[in-house]
């Protein structure tokens, strides 16, 4: 069953049951969900990433996404800490191919 809004109830900005803003306000919530920023063990290593994407992340301020997953913005000297096993794992399968 299709239904065409009234002028009222439709068109850029409008609230209401189904309407514009509605639609936008889920899926706002569903990227800050996926791109929420972790923490916990991962802090306790330095991980993969791609010099582009660190570079990328300096400039922008926007997270990055590590070989095992982890996301965040980098901002320790990773030289201070060991390297995350999962990265390392994943980064040695990838060159042996």
């Amino acid at each position: 069953m299709t239904t065409t809004p009234s002028p009222e109830t439709s068109g850029p900005g409008t609230i209401g049951a189904g309407g514009g803003t509605d639609v936008l306000d889920r899926e706002l919530e569903q990227l800050l969900n996926e791109e929420s920023v972790e923490d916990g063990d991962h802090d306790r290593f330095s991980h993969y990433v791609k010099k582009e994407k660190i570079l990328q992340s300096a400039l922008s301020g926007k997270p990055v996404r590590a070989l095992c997953g982890k996301k965040w913005t980098p901002g320790r000297d990773p030289e201070k800490f060991p390297v995350c096993p999962t990265c390392k794992d994943i980064y040695e399968k990838m060159r042996d191919k």
